[in-house]
């Protein structure tokens, strides 16, 4: 099939990587040339403006925005709709909140145009392993663009579906990385108590490897964590800072609105947002009052 791609980062590359050695065509463009270099040497078509990747693609024509989320997608989205025509589709694989991907597909479905937004999940080993993919949208047209979705998917017939209607795509995945979120929290809370009892000498990397098999938390993070102990034992070239992307804040805002409690989720994004913070006020404050009413001993900075 044939497909344009917008943004060439990380994931929108690796993309286009995979779907070229599925025997697609595939019409790319980002705003660094030597990007649009790098995937024209691996067999895409280069283009040098949007205009012109979408004077590339024959109709029905479809392009995978893959962009940051909010205004830049916002923006491409509104740069596409005047230079397509009635049937192509815009799909959104980005981490869009789901709202607006439901507000969107109305919007260019008034210029006659289809919209598909596709949770993506698989990050840099998305290449070598397969995406994730969590579609939403109209079953005629996930079905024209499925062998899309299949070249991008671990198999044919596994990892990706069509999820429901416009927005289906992007709250299913935002769920997701909710529990992404707790998983990841539970795993490093159980390697630092383990690490924390010193006077056993664990190895870390070596109890995770034992875990790796048979145990009742086998998973690919923790292959992801043995790996990471491979390489730094004691995680000493990391700070202690956690990001996150957005999609933690809407699982745990969309757990507020429909009454549903979401503990271990809320708490994960919760200990995020501690990690970002090297001498949380609150903390100082429990040692302020403590030493208020008790004459507690504090550690003061001697400012």
């Amino acid at each position: 099939m044939e497909l344009g791609i917008i943004g060439l980062g990380r994931m929108g590359a690796n993309m286009t990587e995979r779907l070229l050695g599925g025997g697609h065509r595939v019409v790319a463009y980002t705003r660094d040339a030597a990007k649009v270099q790098a995937a024209m040497d691996i067999g895409a078509v280069g283009a040098e403006s949007i205009a012109d990747l979408v004077g590339k693609l024959t109709a029905p024509k479809a392009v995978w925005v893959m962009v940051p989320a909010g205004g830049p997608t916002e923006d491409m989205i509104d740069t596409l709709i005047p230079l397509l025509a009635a049937g192509d589709t815009i799909i959104d694989g980005g981490n869009a909140n789901y709202k607006d991907s439901m507000r969107r597909a109305k919007n260019v479905g008034e210029y006659g145009l289809s919209f598909l937004d596709s949770g993506t999940s698989g990050g840099i080993w998305g290449l070598k392993n397969g995406y994730s993919l969590m579609v939403g949208g109209e079953p005629e047209v996930f079905a024209r663009l499925e062998p899309l979705f299949q070249t991008l998917a671990p198999g044919h017939d596994k990892g990706y579906g069509l999820v429901g209607p416009a927005g289906a795509g992007h709250f299913t995945k935002m769920v997701h990385n909710g529990i992404e979120y707790g998983m990841m929290q539970a795993m490093g809370e159980g390697f630092e108590i383990l690490a924390k009892k010193e006077e056993m000498g664990l190895d870390l990397a070596q109890v995770g490897r034992v875990w790796q098999h048979g145990s009742v938390i086998v998973s690919w993070l923790l292959d992801l964590a043995v790996l990471a102990l491979e390489d730094d034992p004691k995680l000493e070239k990391l700070e202690a800072y956690v990001d996150d992307s957005g999609e933690g804040r809407w699982t745990v805002q969309e757990a507020i609105d429909l009454d549903s409690p979401a503990e271990v989720l809320t708490l994960a994004l919760m200990r995020r947002f501690r990690s970002r913070d090297a001498s949380p006020f609150s903390d100082r404050m429990l040692a302020a009052l403590r030493q208020q009413f008790g004459g507690h001993a504090v550690k003061e900075t001697g400012k």
